[in-house]
């Protein structure tokens, strides 16, 4: 019994150290740049994760009657809405802490954005109007579940693609005690991170508009396999496990 529990207690316990997933978080936080500076500038000015921005747009497509506008910013808020709930169901009994649940989920977000990549291929770079709803509808589900994949993974008010709070935090830190700046690193490192992702982004756009929305996949599925990779115990110490397990 007494070994039972114990594999039951590895079961639970999070994969990866906090310092690890940190890390993973501001990779996260670039690929979140990357995808919102391809949407905001090729599919129809709306954002995939910033549904502050997409609903100023969303009021103002009332306002102006304007129904390409109305459906682009539906699409965004809506896509994100589904990301959520759709990243929240299979982890809303996981608990904190990056696990193996957290992968499968991290790999459905892989998939999203390579759907969205090849979706801007097929259409050479300039999709028609459905096609581009279509995009932006993919894009914003994949910052939805990436929001729950953050929200989960055990970092206390972690965020990587809304990050408002992350800097009113930081400010408010600095000015209530300017010595603890090192409190809100982590916080910072991800509005860095957001900011060097924006700026990759923008940069491949330029030179190489067809590859931009494959950016944000590929920091994504290197977040993926890194955790993969760091999650697994050495081949030797697994087998000692096991071994002492069926003792």
């Amino acid at each position: 019994m007494r070994a039972v529990g114990a594999r039951d207690a590895e079961f639970v316990r999070p994969a990866l150290s906090r310092r690890a997933v940190a890390r993973l978080l501001v990779v996260l936080s670039a690929s979140s740049g990357c995808l919102d500076v391809f949407c905001v500038t090729q599919l129809g000015g709306f954002f995939a994760s910033v549904i502050t921005g997409n609903l100023v747009q969303l009021g103002h497509s009332l306002v102006a009657v304007d129904s390409r506008l109305l459906s682009g910013g539906v699409v965004a808020v809506g896509g994100y809405a589904v990301g959520v709930a759709g990243g929240t169901l299979p982890l809303r009994h996981a608990g904190l802490g990056w696990r193996s649940r957290t992968e499968l989920v991290t790999a459905a977000q892989v998939l999203m954005l390579t759907g969205v990549a090849g979706g801007w291929w097929a259409t050479g770079g300039r999709p028609g109007f459905a096609a581009t709803l279509v995009l932006l509808f993919i894009a914003a589900t994949a910052s939805g579940v990436q929001s729950v994949v953050t929200i989960s993974s055990g970092i206390p008010h972690a965020a990587t693609t809304y990050l408002t709070g992350s800097l009113t935090s930081i400010v408010r830190g600095v000015v209530f005690d300017p010595h603890r700046f090192a409190a809100g690193a982590a916080g910072a490192a991800r509005l860095l991170g957001l900011l060097g992702g924006a700026v990759l982004g923008a940069v491949v756009l330029r030179v190489a508009p067809l590859w931009a929305p494959a950016l944000a996949a590929m920091l994504v599925a290197g977040v993926l396999i890194t955790a993969i990779a760091v999650s697994r115990p050495p081949r030797r110490a697994r087998a000692r496990s096991e071994d002492a397990g069926s003792r």
